[in-house]
């Protein structure tokens, strides 16, 4: 088993996921975003190995993978705009060379995509089969547009090479290892919360989204990739919230009584966000199990036991 972006926030728990199963597992990461702590836990395990390396170079890690996963990426706001032009190298690029190791292997390979790909939607909820409202010149583009051209390449290699593909579409994923200073709206409301701050919505908070549980979201791609299925599934949480709705239940969980700040909404932000997940019941057998509250509950836990200092 190989994870791009094992270090980082979800590649973790994938790593965590498939030792726990019996697997070997290697995870790559140039630390840009992801963290050491992520995978500190993991030390000693003679079944996990750690490479230090930047996927947009060339690499040929040694031995023979089963699977690859690649969820190396800037995934916020605040550190795609940080990082535009490696935003867009490693969804081209560091995908090329990760489906390169996939096809020297005969392995079956998985992208990590997101909703982003739908854009600011003109269809609610989003299904697998729209082409969504991108703007290609915004400043989100370097991610949005990143995210869709790493699915083209990724079915690319299915049509020429016959690699053993899959695209996993993932909708506001939270959980423990999130960073707190990431810019989007789970770790930002939580740790505004328990620093007793305002809490920060942008626009008039009628904006909807819709959040899925790490480990949730974890089964759902562990499921996808080892099914039948090469075209995009939607793997995110069904249940939706205005922005302004979720603050104030972040509001109830802390017991904050922190106000909350309006603030302008940032250009092309999508205004509803909804996964419609009936391919990924129908051809899986997946949905999500884990509650807002549970989740926010172990992501709660998680943060306060980190002291909200990491970064």
């Amino acid at each position: 088993m190989l994870v791009s972006g094992g270090a980082g926030f979800i590649g973790s728990h994938l790593c965590d996921h498939w030792l726990a199963a019996g697997c070997e597992v290697t995870a790559v990461d140039n630390l840009s975003t992801g963290r050491r702590d992520n995978i500190a836990h993991l030390n000693g395990n003679s079944r996990f190995r750690f490479l230090e390396h930047d996927v947009c170079a060339p690499f040929a890690p040694p031995g023979k993978f089963d699977y690859v996963l690649h969820l190396a990426s800037p995934a916020s706001p605040m550190d795609y705009l940080r990082a535009p032009l490696e935003t867009l190298a490693v969804n081209s690029t560091g995908t090329q060379n990760m489906l390169d190791i996939a096809r020297r292997d005969g392995a079956a390979f998985l992208h990590a995509s997101t909703s982003e790909c739908y854009g600011d939607p003109l269809e609610h909820p989003q299904h697998e089969g729209y082409w969504g409202n991108v703007n290609p010149v915004g400043p989100r583009s370097v991610y949005d547009e990143a995210k869709r051209f790493a699915e083209a390449l990724t079915m690319a290699y299915h049509r020429e090479y016959g690699v053993n593909t899959h695209l996993a579409r993932l909708f506001n994923t939270y959980g423990p290892r999130m960073k707190l200073d990431d810019g989007r709206v789970v770790p930002a409301f939580l740790a505004q919360a328990l620093q007793g701050r305002a809490l920060t919505v942008f626009g008039d908070g009628s904006q909807t989204r819709s959040f899925c549980y790490v480990s949730d979201v974890v089964q759902g791609i562990a499921r996808l990739i080892a099914s039948g299925e090469h075209f995009p599934v939607n793997i995110g949480g069904s249940e939706e919230l205005t922005v302004l709705d979720f603050a104030r239940r972040i509001q109830e969980i802390v017991g904050s009584a922190c106000a909350i700040e309006f603030h302008e909404l940032p250009e092309d932000d999508p205004l509803r966000r909804r996964p419609d997940i009936s391919k990924a019941k129908r051809v899986l057998g997946w949905r999500p199990t884990v509650s807002l509250a549970e989740g926010l509950g172990e992501t709660i836990r998680y943060f306060q036991s980190r002291e909200l200092t990491l970064a």
